[in-house]
């Protein structure tokens, strides 16, 4: 239906708008509810004037970590240097007057404020105390002027904690070179010092530096697993002010077992205790498995669990020293939640013939007598040939008492309310890909066929390749996780979560097959081999990468495909920046498991307005260490893309949303100048 005329000669975003102009019904709807935000056309212009500046900022800087496996110190350290951005202005501003030894004590403080500041001042006498905060104060001030030149003063204003905000903008925006500024300023800090307010005033200047330093905070996978507390790394993401996730396949099965699916809590088990991990469970979720131990140590008492139990420190991650009964306890334990995942394993795969994995049905190849399995006709002897919980006539179907810890389990899992907020916040801000201001973010592997084309995911006679394939499994994950308990699509999410994790073409895995039970159970080497995917051939060329940048819906020299899942091995000269420059790898070893193998811990990549940066780093020894020592993760840096100009935010996919704004703005002023909606209604 045709709306209201207008005649009127306006610009409307990049348009004049010829006489007359029809507003529809649905544009004055939508400018109504506008209007109640912006009530007059003064509000209009304002708001106008204000995003086309912002338009004309500079980009904000994206930083992306990926494979943090629960290594939360580190992953800590990181996130709040900021891949070491912090230190390089510090270093820019104050290497005139500043040593490197106060430049490293000032970077540490900004990283840890609280614990710096105790750690410096606890012996100071009063006078040399405050001395200190005046100048320190001043230092952190200089350096928040400089990190907030990017945004606007509303912006920053926002990042500041209320109570704080009105001293703190007054110190950013006054000109201490002129002499009755400087007083007034001087006069600022004194008073903060005098009222034993510095601590405080320290605490959030060097908060607010960290949170300005990154505009938007990547994460691509695998939070969980390996390390010691996933939890604690999840609380610092839920913490930060802009983020997104990619879900990694270890992420993805936490989640399934946070949806309550059998096959996903049984894998998050075997995996937690095999890599000693069960603080995560029991510590940070409040996950009891009292039932596991009792049961493990009533069927697996007089066991052989040599294969189940976990290569582990001396120590765990509190400093208590492993015994022996400590690693019966979990050998036992790991047997027994292992076989109950193989069992639900079959189950799965019986249930989804779709899934293509008969290739893992193993327990009904077994010769229960002999000790021996049948694999593509070939014979292999098992390392351990002692199963007192499977029925060899029925192998996948769990026991009475099996089927009650899993109960019980379970219900820990849906009740833990810390896991529960932590994968709902993987929901709502996560998921399988992320196309941002022009680069293609996700885990693992976009699955290709040997002819470089996608490969074809067939379900319920329906394909599935590339992006639909990736948006496919995202809505089966989602149905896993909030669909009704009961129903069709309830139990057919979660599988596809548990698929996702280790399935044969799952874009989260990327492997041919997962090798769990030849690892544990047969003494060939040979059937451990996990094939990749022919992925990792194709984008070693750009072409490769372009194709599948096109298929997202992507293009352009400054595209690129972000990604981890397959740890680098630096060490070993394996280079991280693929395909010609259109794709970076970003997992280089985060995780203190795979360092042996990558000989560096991690690479991060930070992308501001100039350039595309990749950091590889060093071990990190210790937040005591840190705070103590001033040791930070050392860092080598390549920059590997320059841009040509430097890129402004109307550039961005951000831009794009203000543009849109400022045209319904521009409408919205229209309406108002001809009366279709009346001001302050």
């Amino acid at each position: 239906m045709a709306g209201l005329v207008i005649f009127l000669t306006t610009k409307i975003g990049d348009k004049m708008a010829t006489i007359p102009y029809n507003f529809t019904e649905e544009e004055i709807d939508y400018l109504t509810l506008l209007a109640k935000d912006f009530p007059t056309s003064q509000d209009a212009v304002t708001e106008i004037i204000n995003l086309n500046a912002i338009l004309n900022l500079p980009k904000g800087t994206e930083h992306f970590m990926s494979d943090i496996h629960g290594e939360y110190e580190a992953f800590t350290h990181i996130l709040r240097s900021a891949s070491g951005a912090i230190r390089e202005k510090i270093d820019f501003l104050f290497s005139d007057k500043l040593s490197e030894d106060e430049r490293a004590t000032l970077a540490t403080l900004v990283y840890y404020p609280t614990e710096k500041t105790a750690d410096i001042t606890k012996d100071m006498p009063k006078e040399e105390r405050e001395n200190w905060y005046r100048t320190t104060l001043t230092y952190l001030i200089e350096l928040s002027r400089y990190v907030s030149t990017k945004y606007t003063r509303s912006k920053v204003r926002k990042a500041i904690p209320k109570g704080y905000a009105y001293v703190l903008e007054e110190l950013f925006n006054t000109d201490y070179t002129v002499h009755n500024k400087k007083e007034y300023y001087d006069n600022i800090i004194d008073s903060i010092v005098n009222m034993d307010k510095a601590p405080e005033f320290i605490k959030v200047i060097a908060h607010l530096i960290q949170r300005l330093i990154v505009d938007h905070l990547h994460i691509v996978g695998d939070i969980y697993d390996r390390g010691p507390r996933a939890d604690i790394v999840m609380d610092d993401i839920m913490k930060h002010h802009n983020v997104d996730i990619q879900w990694g396949n270890h992420d993805i099965v936490w989640m399934g077992a946070a949806a309550g699916s059998r096959v996903c809590i049984s894998t998050v088990l075997a995996n937690s205790i095999r890599y000693n991990n069960l603080h995560v469970i029991e510590n940070g979720y409040g996950i009891s498995l009292r039932s596991l131990a009792v049961f493990a140590n009533e069927k697996y008492a007089n066991s052989d669990t040599s294969r189940f139990i976990a290569d582990i420190d001396d120590e765990d991650e509190t400093g208590r020293k492993i015994t022996e009964k400590d690693l019966e306890q979990t050998g036992r334990m790991a047997k027994a939640i292992t076989i109950i995942m193989f069992k639900l394993e079959g189950q799965a795969i019986m249930r989804h013939p779709g899934f293509n994995m008969d290739d893992r049905l193993l327990l009904d190849k077994i010769d229960y007598e002999k000790g021996t399995i049948n694999i593509d006709g070939v014979e292999y002897e098992l390392l351990d040939k002692d199963f007192p919980t499977i029925d060899p006539k029925n192998p996948y179907e769990l026991t009475p008492e099996e089927t009650e810890v899993m109960h019980e389990i379970k219900e820990n899992f849906l009740e833990s309310n810390k896991l529960q907020s932590h994968v709902n916040f993987l929901f709502t801000k996560g998921s399988m890909y992320r196309c941002y201001n022009g680069n293609l973010l996700f885990h693992g592997a976009v699955p290709m066929d040997e002819e470089g084309n996608f490969k074809k995911f067939t379900y319920d006679g329906v394909e599935y390749f590339g992006k639909s394939l990736f948006d496919y499994c995202i809505m089966q994950a989602k149905n896993g996780y909030y669909c009704e308990e009961g129903t069709e699509e309830k139990q057919t999410g979660k599988d596809f979560m548990w698929w996702l994790w280790c399935g044969k073409y799952s874009p989260l895995f990327a492997r041919e097959k997962i090798t769990t039970f030849e690892r544990r159970l047969i003494g060939d080497k040979a059937l451990n081999i996990e094939k990749k995917d022919t992925y990792y051939t194709v984008v070693q060329t750009s072409a490769g990468c372009e194709y599948i940048l096109r298929n997202f819906g992507l293009s352009g020299i400054h595209s690129h495909i972000i990604n981890g899942h397959t740890p680098v091995k630096a060490g070993a000269g394996e280079n991280p920046v693929k395909g010609e420059g259109k794709l970076i790898d970003i997992d280089g070893g985060f995780c203190r498991a795979y360092q042996k193998t990558t000989g560096i811990a991690g690479y991060t990549l930070i992308y501001n307005s100039y350039i595309m940066r990749l950091s590889s780093h060093e071990a990190f020894t210790s937040r005591e260490d840190a705070i103590k020592n001033n040791t930070d993760i050392l860092s080598a840096s390549v920059v590997f893309e320059r841009l040509d100009k430097r890129i402004k935010v109307g550039e961005t996919d951000k831009g794009k949303i203000l543009k849109a704004q400022m045209v319904s703005l521009e409408k919205l002023l229209a309406a108002y100048r001809q009366g279709v909606i009346l001001e302050g209604n």
